[in-house]
């Protein structure tokens, strides 16, 4: 007899997909099995609810919650515009989040780092959702012992590169610090969206916001081509302050003169023909939201980024809305 209901408890097949009530049920990420066993897994979807680092509203503890919640609607239809189920071919499981003790933050990296290490090793990639912008730093330096040095795809408002002496747990520092160790390589990687002002780039190539509002999506999908080669480990690191606050309200740090929803997309849709080799979605801060519009940002970025990784295990493409026999601008044909 087929299960239905609670697909993130009692869903047997890693490739089945959800019949839960959009509005009802057990909450996980596109409704994926909640698992730590990860024999056969592709992806592991975790939180890291930390937001201890953020500089201005903090709340960014929810967010792996709201994104999950925000992604209740998505979970049982075919990817838009792929025109594929991306779990025919993509195993993937919810993992929960990593256990954080909030008396200690001092043990902040030490705990993500591991908590990364415990997943990867296992030779499955991960997808996670913050948690303040700090998180990517442990983050990083769990998928950089697995992959060496790595080209980072920034999309923020920030370019989180100002100066410190190292120590700090500062949302706004650490990949100046990811640099110095050599976890990250500046000039094969590029920051997307900055609009705020930072004098010294520290050798990260930046596409700056009312640059790409002036040149448009395919300016940038070049340029991210240019420079970042098809062999470079890739890590994405999304900020959801990319987005103008018109698009991700509910977030601690907003700054207008954002990009928008339907110039990310395409640009996060063209990066399937390069090494992706994990992604994090920080900086949802659900008290701050309005109607769920930062988290169904957030939920559908993390879905298109699943679908990249589906046309690497062969999925294939028909986009919506073209012609069926010809890959739109902008769009990897997998």
């Amino acid at each position: 007899m087929k299960t239905v209901g609670d697909g993130a408890f009692r869903r047997e097949d890693l490739h089945s997909r959800s019949n839960d009530m959009t509005f009802s049920g057990a909450l996980s990420f596109l409704r994926r099995k909640y698992s730590r066993d990860l024999t056969g897994v592709d992806v592991a979807v975790t939180g890291i609810p930390y937001d201890c680092a953020t500089s201005n509203r903090p709340g960014a503890r929810f967010g792996p919650r709201g994104i999950r919640a925000a992604s209740t609607e998505i979970a049982s239809l075919d990817a838009f515009p792929f025109n594929f189920d991306p779990f025919e071919h993509l195993a993937v499981v919810d993992y929960g989040d990593v256990w954080l003790d909030y008396g200690y933050p001092q043990h902040v990296v030490e705990k993500v780092e591991k908590h990364a290490d415990t997943i990867l090793k296992q030779g499955t990639s991960m997808l996670s959702f913050g948690g303040d912008h700090f998180i990517t730093y442990p983050l990083l330096r769990a998928h950089h012992k697995v992959h060496g040095p790595l080209s980072l795809i920034h999309f923020d408002a920030h370019s989180d590169t100002w100066d410190d002496d190292g120590n700090r747990l500062d949302h706004g520092s650490m990949f100046l610090r990811a640099a110095r160790e050599g976890i990250v390589v500046p000039e094969k990687s590029v920051q997307i969206g900055i609009r705020t002002q930072n004098y010294c780039t520290q050798g990260f190539n930046i596409l700056y916001a009312p640059w790409v509002h002036t040149n448009g999506v395919q300016a940038v999908i070049d340029s991210i081509h240019k420079f970042v080669s098809p062999d470079d480990p890739v890590y994405i690191t999304f900020d959801i302050d990319c987005l103008d606050p018109a698009f991700a309200p509910g977030t601690g740090t907003p700054v207008v003169g954002g990009l928008s929803t339907t110039q990310v997309l395409p640009i996060l849709q063209s990066l399937g023909d390069l090494n992706l080799i994990g992604m994090d979605i920080v900086e949802v801060a659900p008290a701050y939201d309005h109607a769920e519009i930062t988290a169904l940002a957030a939920s559908a970025i993390g879905y298109n980024y699943l679908c990249l990784l589906a046309q690497k295990k062969g999925a294939q493409a028909k986009y919506i809305g073209t012609r069926l026999d010809e890959t739109p601008s902008g769009f990897a044909s997998g």
